[in-house]
């Protein structure tokens, strides 16, 4: 099995808002979603993440670290969550990010296969 991290980018612009039952649908769309990967023995990882406005980029150049508020490009959209999933191989993989809620409420799901150092 490889092992695959689902990257979850949507339009923040259009997110849910909280306590809206547009937000109790996504959630519940995840927590099937999650449901079905965990019962699969596919499930490795994953975690949603906060909004954009609490992230930060830090690049270093000539040891002198410099730190960024937001985003690396201020366009992007927002990576709201992560999965990592053993997968078989790619079409495994392609069919998970195809039933990632993610992906089916408009989003993009980025999917990368992780290299394996050891």
């Amino acid at each position: 099995m490889a092992k695959y991290i689902f990257l979850q980018y949507v339009d923040e612009s259009h997110a849910p808002r909280p306590g809206s039952p547009e937000l109790m649908q996504v959630i519940d769309a995840f927590a099937k979603y999650l449901e079905e990967v965990k019962s699969a023995g596919a499930f490795h990882d994953g975690d949603p993440c906060q909004p954009s406005a609490a992230t930060f980029s830090v690049t270093s150049h000539g040891g002198q670290a410099k730190t960024t508020d937001g985003p690396m490009h201020a366009q992007s959209p927002w990576l709201n969550g992560y999965f990592v999933l053993d997968c078989k191989d790619r079409a495994e993989a392609e069919m998970w990010a195809g039933k990632n809620p993610a992906a089916q409420f408009g989003g993009t799901v980025e999917v990368h296969p992780i290299l394996k150092l050891s």
